[in-house]
């Protein structure tokens, strides 16, 4: 007869169960789209500057809240398998 091995890991402190790994997963959630959104306006209003245009801050706002939403949507993704 074999006992059960209980030396190892407890399964609900680890991984995807433990509380506060989920708590930073989903806090993140949280502050990458804004994150993103201020860095991408953050560089395309350095750019304006830099280049004398008027333009480049909407385009860095855009591509910033569109990688924002690519990473909340990978992340989501991730979690959910």
């Amino acid at each position: 007869m074999n006992a059960p091995d209980d030396s190892g890991p407890d399964p609900k402190n680890t991984g995807r169960n433990n509380i506060w790994v989920q708590v930073g997963r989903y806090s993140q959630l949280a502050l990458v789209l804004p994150c993103a959104t201020i860095v991408g306006w953050l560089l395309g209003t350095a750019l304006d500057h830099w280049l004398n245009t008027s333009w480049i801050s909407i385009v860095g706002l855009l591509l910033g809240s569109a990688a924002g939403l690519i990473e909340v949507i990978r992340t989501v993704q991730r979690d959910t398998k």
